[in-house]
């Protein structure tokens, strides 16, 4: 890893509890999986804010936590896409963060990265949250390409020998949404947790200003949730 990503690196999530703080205070790629429309917004806020269905995992969640590092090790055997456990930030703005399970940059510093997911059901296709979340990666870490890598069990038995996996390339496209949709959910925290309307943005000294105590405080309405 070179030494611009690791200055990006905010935690570990071998450290859960420091993990899932600095997660609080951001948007994440589980955030993003539901953003599918402005309409999505408000229930991504409650999601964020602690409010809305629970959910701690179950049966499936926790095969997958013992079967990843089984299916890193075949990434890493195959491709040359060494695990990770590191949340990173986004170059320019701090508050989008990404945990990919795989990372390797090249001799000409390109990024790839590694998904990876266990399922009992056969893809037809990508779901299309699992899509946004791949985009969300590239876009925080700025990657090329990413290899989607899924393993499909039957009562917690893996069906195959081997990991079945896909490249997905970069999509400038459907990351600018996600973006957009990102800032959008970032003030409706913000407008929620500071009971304010978020400033609008200009471009001389003193709104200058203004937007990095807007920024300052839309950190601290995401570290509400904590």
């Amino acid at each position: 890893m070179n030494p611009e990503l690791q200055a990006r690196i905010v935690a570990d999530s071998r450290d859960r509890v420091a993990w899932m703080r600095a997660r609080s205070r951001g948007i994440t790629a589980t955030d993003v999986a539901g953003l599918t429309s402005e309409k999505s917004i408000a229930r991504a806020a409650d999601s964020k804010l602690g409010g809305g269905p629970r959910f701690g995992g179950n049966a499936y969640t926790d095969h997958g936590r013992r079967r990843e590092p089984e299916i890193a090790a075949w990434v890493a055997a195959t491709h040359g896409i060494m695990p990770s456990s590191a949340l990173f930030r986004a170059e320019v703005e701090h508050r989008h963060l990404a945990t990919p399970d795989g990372i390797a940059v090249d001799a000409d510093g390109r990024i790839r990265l590694a998904e990876i997911k266990t399922t009992n059901k056969p893809f037809r296709g990508i779901p299309r949250t699992y899509l946004r979340q791949v985009w969300w990666q590239q876009h925080v870490l700025g990657a090329e390409r990413t290899l989607f890598v899924w393993e499909e069990h039957v009562d917690f038995s893996p069906v195959h020998d081997e990991p079945k996996c896909v490249w997905i390339d970069r999509d400038d496209r459907e990351i600018g949404k996600l973006v957009s949709l990102a800032t959008a959910l970032i003030d409706e925290l913000y407008r929620r947790t500071t009971g304010q309307q978020v400033p609008s943005r200009t471009m001389d000294a003193v709104a200058s200003r203004r937007e990095q105590l807007r920024e300052r405080d839309a950190f601290r309405a995401l570290a509400l949730a904590d």
